[in-house]
């Protein structure tokens, strides 16, 4: 795949490049909660969340991290032929608890020496000082980078996720991860409710201009039981077209520089749960039409003036986007 690298900066790549030779995540699922859920700030959820979030459920079933960390490098070793992997705290809010706790399971995931990084994906308004502090010094030692959920900048949109945070909070959480030299990836989803491609792109413009060093985008989806599947069945909401999602994903692409990792470009929906759109149900196929619209459309990241919309999204920025709390 030499002409994707080409085409744009992958996470692949990217880790190839630090470690010269191939890299493989492993998923941990640490049984974590989430103040969207727990009470908190709602019981309800962001509309498109799976009550059961993206985890295995293998810690609640008594699946030890170390367990799930010896079970990852037995398959994915033989898979791939890789012997380096990356702990990725996965499900729910993985900073949700705890500093002597977190320290505790992100410790017990590092403890292989084939484990050469640890990836923690959270929401920007659970990383309290004493946890980055903690992702700092973890980072002393081995790569270490934090995903914070964001999907937009707009503060109307987070309203209507019912994400509980506005753009103020992700900014903040950003610039105190930045601070102590944390790297930062930012999750955006494409074609959420309301948004345009133009808002789209002002996300990513913004986003850009915040400083993160990576970018994880998929279309949006219905799930079973959410708020936005009753949204999807009364027509409130269309998902997008496969079409509609590439012109979509390519625009924002254009709007990332070259430098910046895209560690994802769609996802894979468990079928189980998938309401809309069918199309995203073969994962494969989908990630082949976006490799093919990349080579057809002589696709490359960064390939938009961004200059004047990052610094436009800076003053939009500092003018509107106040935290929540």
């Amino acid at each position: 795949m030499t002409h994707t690298v080409q085409r744009y900066r992958s996470l692949a790549s990217w880790l190839k490049e630090k470690f010269n030779e191939p890299v493989r995540k492993i998923t941990l699922d640490a049984d974590m909660s989430c103040p969207n859920r727990d009470g908190l700030l709602s019981r309800e959820g962001c509309i498109y969340c799976n009550a059961r979030g993206s985890g295995t459920g293998a810690y609640s079933s008594g699946m030890s991290i170390s367990e799930q960390v010896e079970r990852g490098i037995s398959v994915l070793s033989r898979r791939y032929k890789c012997k380096k992997f990356i702990a990725y705290f996965q499900a729910f809010t993985n900073t949700y608890g705890t500093p002597d706790r977190l320290k505790s399971l992100y410790l017990e995931a590092l403890r292989r020496p084939e484990v050469v990084g640890l990836a923690v994906g959270t929401r920007p308004d659970c990383v309290p000082e004493p946890v980055l502090d903690l992702l700092a010094d973890l980072g002393r030692e081995r790569l270490v980078w934090v995903e914070y959920g964001l999907q937009s900048i707009h503060d109307r949109t987070l309203k209507l996720l019912n994400r509980g945070h506005g753009s103020g909070v992700f900014l903040d959480a950003v610039a105190r991860s930045r601070k102590r030299q944390i790297t930062v990836v930012a999750h955006l989803m494409i074609g959420l409710p309301g948004e345009s491609i133009p808002d789209m792109e002002e996300t990513a413009r913004a986003v850009v201009a915040s400083e993160v060093q990576g970018v994880k985008l998929h279309p949006v989806y219905v799930v079973q039981g959410t708020a936005l599947e009753r949204m999807y069945q009364t027509g409130e909401y269309r998902p997008m077209t496969e079409d509609e999602a590439i012109d979509a994903t390519l625009a924002v692409m254009e709007e990332i520089p070259d430098w910046m990792v895209i560690h994802r470009m769609t996802s894979d929906p468990h079928p189980d749960d998938l309401v809309a759109p069918l199309w995203m149900l073969d994962g494969k196929a989908v990630k082949g039409n976006l490799l093919r619209a990349l080579e057809r459309r002589d696709f490359r990241q960064g390939a938009a003036n961004s200059t004047k919309g990052a610094a436009r999204s800076r003053r939009i920025l500092r003018s509107e986007a106040t935290p929540t709390r």
